[in-house]
């Protein structure tokens, strides 16, 4: 005698199921019911940390240098350097001819001492005149003002130099001699130390920045966080309905198998 295994895997809602012993034979498969709707899709899970960052490129070649700017204004002039020292007297030039002596003129009164000039260039030495005999020197008058210079007359011949005798007192102070022709120049001196070099001018303007260089390789990738935690499975969806139970025979034992109760 044959036996019928019947399986119910899953019956939802619970229902009861009946068996008579004159059923017919067995129905065929029931057909599967619709699929559920899909759960809603479980939270995001949290981002996996950052990968260390990959090694810097290398630096690209530096760019050609740009020209240079023109150049700046003239620094204005440093001081005057210090005067140099006076050169050496030159040569006394050759005395000249002695010219006849002049006639003595009268004694003009002592003016009054007017302020001091500025002192003149020095003229080229005169000829040398007879040396007389030195008075006492007295005390300094002022110094009046200069009268206009008479003609000077013919120099007359030099008289022997005769002995110096005793000091007498200071004579009233004589008109005074036309000044002699000037003596040859003496050499130039040496030149002066030169003067401290004056500050420098400004900087010119920075010249154009050069093309910048080709930008190096990108470092490697760094390593993929770790993946986040997978949400939750959304919930299964309704079980089709079940196709009809085809029927038994008669007094064959019924194994009922329930599933998921």
């Amino acid at each position: 005698m044959s036996e019928t295994i019947i399986v119910i895997e899953s019956i939802t809602p619970q229902v009861s199921v009946t068996f008579a012993a004159d059923q017919g034979p067995q129905g065929g498969q029931g057909a599967t019911g619709p699929t559920g709707p899909a759960g809603p899709t479980g939270p995001i899970g949290a981002t996996g940390a950052t990968g260390s960052t990959g090694a810097t490129g290398a630096t690209g070649t530096t760019g050609n240098t740009g020209d240079t700017g023109p150049t700046g204004p003239t620094g204005d002039t440093g001081p005057t350097g210090a005067t140099g020292s006076t050169g050496a007297t030159g040569a006394t030039g050759p005395t000249g001819s002695t010219g006849p002596t002049g006639p003595q003129g009268s004694t003009g009164a002592t003016g009054s001492t007017g302020a001091t000039g500025a002192t003149g260039s020095t003229g080229a030495t005169g000829p040398t005149g007879p040396a007389g005999s030195t008075g006492a020197t007295g005390p300094t008058g002022a110094t009046g003002a200069t009268g206009a210079t008479g003609d000077t007359g013919p120099v007359g011949p030099t008289g022997l130099v005769g002995p110096t005798g005793p000091t007498g007192d200071t004579g009233a102070t004589g008109p005074t001699g036309a000044t002699g022709a000037t003596g040859a120049t003496g050499n130039t001196g040496p030149t002066g130390a030169t003067g401290d070099t004056g500050a420098t001018g400004a900087t010119g303007p920075t010249g154009p920045t050069g093309a910048t260089g080709a930008t190096g390789p990108t470092g490697a990738t760094g390593l993929t966080g770790d993946t986040g935690p997978t949400g939750p499975t959304g919930a299964t969806g309704a079980t089709g309905a079940t196709g009809p139970t085809g029927a038994d025979a008669t007094g064959l034992p019924i194994i009922l198998m329930l599933g998921g109760m």
